[in-house]
């Protein structure tokens, strides 16, 4: 197998933790679109949005997509790349999709635990749990509609990559 695989959902389901694991797996290299993003432009996703806005960082993170794309290789998206439908498009042609999924209060609980606001800049202003249900409720189905496999990332780390090799049909 030499496919790409993009790991998509919201912030802090896992999608970087899940994507370095299944690529030692596979063999395959790992990368982060917002670390990507960052390591390019010298500016965290706060300072990009500052700077440029939201469409400016959704105009980057479209590129990025495209940059980073390469068989046999597992991309970490950003929570907020589903939002354009030629990003969801683009990678359901390019590789294979897993939408990392759990509800709104663990990923209110792991954020809480490590906030890094400044990669993970609050989109609404309310709560941490408040804003992941009101995201979840905006984008779960645009995950949905981009994703080949659905994984529920509300269990151990190897269980999770347990779903996902087996999705892959990998012992």
């Amino acid at each position: 197998m030499n496919t790409t695989i993009f790991l998509v959902g919201a912030r802090a389901a896992g999608k970087t933790t899940i994507g370095r694991l299944l690529a030692e797996k596979l063999n395959y290299s790992f990368i982060d679109t917002d670390v990507y993003l960052f390591e390019k432009t010298q500016r965290t996703v706060a300072e990009i949005v500052e700077k440029e806005g939201w469409e400016g960082f959704r105009k980057r993170e479209s590129q990025v997509l495209k940059e980073v794309t390469q068989p046999c290789r597992v991309i970490a998206t950003g929570g907020g790349m589903i939002l354009a439908e030629q990003n969801r498009q683009y990678m359901q042609q390019k590789g294979i999709v897993f939408f990392l999924s759990a509800p709104a209060k663990v990923l209110a609980q792991r954020l809480m635990k490590n906030p890094n606001v400044a990669q993970r800049p609050s989109l609404t202003g309310l709560s941490i749990f408040d804003e992941m249900e009101k995201v979840l409720e905006e984008r779960h189905h645009l995950y949905i509609e981009s994703a080949n496999h659905v994984i529920n990332v509300d269990c151990e780390e190897m269980q999770i990559l347990s779903q996902m090799l087996d999705a892959l049909n990998i012992d």
